[in-house]
């Protein structure tokens, strides 16, 4: 049998393809939570050692850990079945990435932990490198990390969250300074990245996390170009690093050049990459500035479903598959079709199920529930992507290009959307 028609027989053992996969799965999860099957929220946050143990490890506690634990297992399993992957060792991997990933959340809960704003991400991703790093895990264990499947079911369950009415009721102000921030910075971020010579898929994702909204937004991008998760774990490293300076300093620097509360929160919001960080840096300066700077990091957030269906279009009619290198002329829209990541879709239809079809009353039960279990996804891509990471691949003399141009475009964001923030909002 040729390697062809191997290829094409296994792609017919599959149900679904991964892409299919995770908006199913995602729609799953949500119409588990809207036909009220709530799954509580477990509790992370805590100050002392005695808060570790009364609210942590409580019984109670530990069950809702245990519950979200069956919950998430259940569909990583459905996940392996749908696309193919090996389910006994999908059975095997997943509690020890699920051990990491709560330890990581443990770490984020703490008070002092989230002064900094240090998100359980970075420690998801640290915890995954490190033993990584340290221990040779087997080719079945990395073969079976779903990073990807992971990352793109939180991304439609992201969609839950993003509601275009807060929007319309907060003014067009946000909506016109994001629009206008997105494509200056992204557009200069390339611009900047080509002049570096970098790859096309570390330029796409570099520009869409400096000018969009940060971690979703490079996960997006490598979702819908089919990014190296190794670019994809520098990138929201540079990003989560470059997040914790720009919260302290930035409110003083506007405190001691005078801007206004107003001002001040669209410059904090439009520039800085992480929607903790932002609300961090604008609680430092104030309530109007931490409503503005809210506002202004949801109007982004809104545009990251447009963005990664327009980075999809320009990626498929710029780029040939492989199979047809040799080939003249555009893709077929077919091929568009083809390669088009159906998990936008999900995101999509899940901000327009929430925002226009459902009730308020059937919204708020399921509300908190939704959003921490598409975090503990997003920590879980994370651990899987830090368990399949080489530093030796990730950390070396090529990467110092990339960090240029991340600070150079982040340089060049802060000063366009300051200027931006003080026409409109002055």
């Amino acid at each position: 049998m040729s390697t062809n028609t191997a290829v094409a027989t296994e792609k017919s053992k599959l149900i679904l393809t991964e892409d299919w996969a995770v908006v199913v799965l995602g729609f799953l999860i949500i119409f588990l939570f809207i036909a009220g099957v709530i799954f509580p929220a477990p509790a992370y946050s805590w100050s002392t050692g005695a808060d570790l143990a009364e609210k942590i490890f409580s019984l109670g506690n530990l069950a809702r850990i245990a519950t979200q634990f069956a919950v998430v297992f259940v569909f990583s399993i459905l996940g392996a079945v749908a696309t193919g992957k090996p389910v006994k060792a999908t059975i095997t991997v997943f509690p020890l990435l699920y051990v990491i990933s709560v330890v990581a959340l443990i770490l984020a809960g703490n008070s002092e932990v989230k002064y900094l704003n240090l998100e359980a991400v970075i420690f998801s991703l640290s915890i995954g490198l490190l033993i990584g790093n340290l221990i040779i895990l087997p080719k079945w264990f990395r073969d079976v990390l779903s990073a990807e499947m992971f990352v793109k079911i939180g991304l439609v369950l992201l969609g839950t969250g993003v509601i275009f009415g807060d929007i319309l009721k907060a003014g067009s102000l946000g909506l016109i300074q994001a629009l206008a921030v997105v494509l200056s910075v992204w557009y200069f971020a390339f611009w900047i990245c080509r002049k570096l010579k970098l790859d096309d898929e570390l330029s796409m994702m570099i520009s869409s996390a400096v000018s969009i909204c940060g971690v979703s937004a490079a996960i997006a991008t490598a979702g819908a170009i089919k990014g190296d998760s190794k670019k994809l774990s520098y990138v929201i490293s540079l990003v989560l690093v470059t997040a914790i300076p720009m919260m302290i300093f930035m409110p003083y620097i506007a405190q001691y050049i005078g801007l206004s509360q107003e001002v001040t929160g669209a410059w904090l919001g439009g520039t800085i990459d992480t929607t903790g960080a932002v609300v961090a840096a604008g609680t430092l300066v104030g309530d109007t500035a931490l409503k503005i700077s809210t506002i202004v990091k949801f109007s982004q957030n809104v545009l990251l479903g447009l963005a990664a269906f327009a980075i999809s279009v320009y990626w498929t009619y710029t780029r040939k598959a492989p199979e047809s290198a040799a080939a003249v002329g555009k893709p077929s829209l077919g091929l568009l079709w083809e390669r088009f990541p159906k998990f936008v879709l999900g995101f999509i239809a899940a901000s327009l199920l929430f925002s226009f079809i459902l009730s308020p009353e059937i919204i708020a039960p399921a509300k908190d529930g939704l959003k921490s279990i598409q975090t503990l996804w997003f920590v879980l891509a994370f651990t899987s992507i830090g368990l399949e990471t080489r530093f030796s691949d990730l950390f070396n003399a090529s990467n110092k290009k990339p960090l240029y141009a991340f600070l150079g475009a982040q340089l060049f964001n802060i000063l366009i959307t300051l200027l931006i923030a003080y026409l409109l909002f002055n």
